[in-house]
């Protein structure tokens, strides 16, 4: 078994990463790591659980290290980050020229075109980028939360018409801004405009993701997103523009259709894909959880008069588009690397 440290182990998508790596068949835990105010303390004192179910027991009493390489026990051989951008930027490569895989669930490096940005049942085939890298190791990417259900939702329809152009609306739930998150003022009984940069990364990271290895794709996308008051489940609607002005009913037919690429993956759920042909689906409070939160749900594939098809895709934010993703493609270098 692989030897696995986390860094910002501490924090929202730090703890889904220590809950998922509990008994994981490929990956022992080895180190948890997070900032200097919480290193030397006990997991327990330093991290608050915050998710449902069962909590850290397992590693309440182990001492949080420093984030660094010479902190890390000699067996750890992949490194899982959910640290902030500011801090991944600056500590990724250090971890990756020490020898380390850095799975990076951060923002920092996704655009770097040293760097794959990846979903392992999508575009397994641009690992390859790590070959060229220039540190000892290697820095591999998982997209932002909600260019995950976009990117997965328009692989099958890429693929089999090419998508030429996409207008994208999110509704996005506050754990996405972990804890203590968003204001309750702001969130209690109102909606607001994302503050961040969210727009612009469903702008380029869908491209780069569904194009070859360091040739993104060439459609474009406009997206605005939107926080909202749900816990868990990032909503996505997108107006799609594909090549041939496929029926919904072809759209629905590619969407089934469907093979998921490379190995298969402990994380992997089946389906990849759910389609739901209820109206008043997918809905984040039923569908975030499906497949482990590792599902994404699609729904209303239907005519769009502008557009010409257009449709809804749901996946658990800080499953599928945050820990779910840096494990499952933690799993990918793994097998791929055998």
């Amino acid at each position: 078994m692989a030897g696995v440290a986390v860094l910002g182990a501490t924090g929202m998508v730090g703890q889904r990463l220590v809950a998922m790596l509990r008994d994981h068949p490929l990956f022992e835990l080895k180190a948890l790591c997070a900032s200097d105010r919480s290193a030397g303390r006990t997991y327990a004192e330093a991290a608050p659980w915050r998710l449902e179910g069962e909590d850290a027991d397992w590693v309440a009493d182990w001492r949080v290290r420093e984030c660094r390489p010479e902190a890390l026990p000699d067996d750890v051989d992949i490194v899982l980050s959910a640290l902030p951008t500011n801090e991944a930027k600056a500590m990724e490569p250090v971890f990756a020229e020490a020898g380390l895989v850095v799975v990076s669930n951060a923002g920092a490096y996704r655009q770097d075109p040293r760097v794959p940005l990846i979903i392992p049942e999508i575009n397994p085939d641009h690992l390859v980028m790590t070959a060229t890298q220039p540190w000892a190791g290697a820095l591999i990417t998982n997209p932002n939360c909600c260019a995950v259900p976009l990117a997965m939702a328009l692989a099958p329809l890429h693929a089999a018409f090419g998508v030429e152009a996409a207008c994208v609306s999110t509704w996005q739930a506050v754990s996405g801004a972990g804890y203590p998150g968003e204001s309750a003022w702001d969130m209690v009984g109102n909606v607001h405009p994302h503050p961040g940069d969210e727009e612009d990364k469903l702008g380029v990271e869908p491209q780069k993701i569904l194009g070859a290895p360091g040739a993104p794709a060439a459609f474009v996308t406009s997206a605005r997103c939107v926080r909202v008051n749900t816990a868990d489940g990032h909503l996505v609607s997108a107006q799609l523009h594909l090549r041939g002005n496929p029926s919904p009913e072809q759209v629905l037919e590619a969407l089934r259709d469907f093979t998921p690429r490379g190995p298969a993956l402990p994380s992997s759920p089946k389906p990849l894909l759910y389609l739901s042909d209820r109206r008043d689906r997918p809905a984040p409070r039923f569908d975030a959880g499906r497949g482990g939160g590792m599902t994404v749900t699609i729904g209303r594939v239907e005519r769009c008069a502008v557009m010409g098809v257009k449709l809804y895709a749901l996946a658990h934010n800080t499953v599928r588009g945050a820990a779910g993703a840096a494990l499952a493609n933690a799993e990918l270098w793994t097998l791929q690397s055998r």
